[in-house]
């Protein structure tokens, strides 16, 4: 399961950096959905190509660094079957630290960042995130979900 996240972390994250090359239907569709998560606007995005990616830069960066965490989180979990969380709680509230300092210092006017800026910000909450949910799903034990089947108890022994 964590390795299958990890495809589409990367898949996704392949997806957003070629849509403005893909033919007009799937490119349309790409815009569309990001549209719903992202407010697209062009001079907080990157271009390719002359076209405007359908995710601004800093969730570009969020998306980055989530698949880099989750492919991280399976390279770190090859023989781990359960333990301590992979990341403690105040690791990934610091990972939150960069993308609050700059939209506080962008929405007080004190720091006018560029797009390289947001998505290096980003980056580190995508990938600590990815990272613990990876981790996270490589220790669910599906056959545990299940239930048993009933048995039928053996007999006693007759006294001999």
């Amino acid at each position: 399961m964590a390795l299958f996240v990890a495809l589409v972390a990367v898949a996704w994250l392949a997806l957003l950096v070629a849509a403005p090359l893909l033919p007009a239907a799937p490119s349309a569709l790409v815009y569309a959905f990001t549209s719903l998560i992202c407010h697209q606007r062009p001079e907080r995005s990157f271009h390719l190509d002359g076209f405007q990616l359908p995710v601004c830069a800093r969730c570009l960066g969020i998306y980055g660094g989530a698949a880099v965490g989750a492919l991280a989180a399976v390279a770190a979990s090859r023989g781990v079957r359960a333990g301590r969380p992979a990341v403690p709680w105040v690791l990934t509230a610091a990972a939150f630290a960069p993308t609050a300092a700059t939209v506080a210092l962008e929405w007080a006017g004190l720091w006018p960042t560029s797009n390289l800026v947001r998505a290096i910000a980003g980056a580190p909450a995508g990938g600590v995130v990815a990272f613990v949910v990876t981790r996270a799903l490589a220790t669910v034990h599906y056959d545990r979900c299940v239930s048993p089947r009933p048995t039928v108890p053996n007999p006693p022994l007759p006294p001999t």
